[in-house]
């Protein structure tokens, strides 16, 4: 069920700007709007879920296989150390919406700071649009590799 009431709702569904790298008929991955590093994608449903546990099997496969593409293109376009995945519940959740984080991460980043509400000093980012562009190409290119594998 889609809420018009509700901002997750609205940005899966593009009907507030966003930028979406990839979507299918059940999610949305969008790039987060105040990054943590360049490549920090959220993976929102295009229904209206608040938890995870409200999902189904067609959903739950759809959000892990978001994961995974999601996590090979950031591989291949940043070079991180890790890769951070992380979804928050609850009173913790900001949108009322399940989203689920994917986030590059570098030695010597303290993940603390993802949490503090603290406004940033200085934003390093680069532009969102550039980091659109790049992350949908590499998405177009895992994708077609993995079909040429299964033929």
């Amino acid at each position: 069920m889609y809420k018009q009431d509700c901002l997750g709702c609205r940005l899966a569904n593009k009907e507030e700007k966003v930028f979406t790298v990839y979507e299918d008929s059940f999610l949305s991955c969008i790039l987060d709007h105040d990054p943590f590093n360049p490549g920090h994608v959220l993976i929102l449903p295009k229904e209206h879920f608040e938890e995870g546990v409200d999902f189904d099997m067609k959903m739950n496969i759809a959000v892990m296989k978001a994961v995974q593409l999601i996590s090979k293109t950031i591989e291949e376009i940043y070079l991180p150390d890790g890769i951070t995945i992380c979804q928050n519940g609850g009173i913790f959740s900001e949108l009322k919406h399940y989203h689920m984080h994917v986030v590059p991460r570098y030695k010597g980043q303290n993940f603390a700071e993802f949490y503090q509400d603290s406004p940033d000093i200085a934003d390093p980012h680069e532009p969102l649009p550039s980091t659109m562009v790049k992350m949908k190409s590499m998405i177009e290119s895992l994708v077609e590799r993995e079909k040429e594998n299964v033929t």
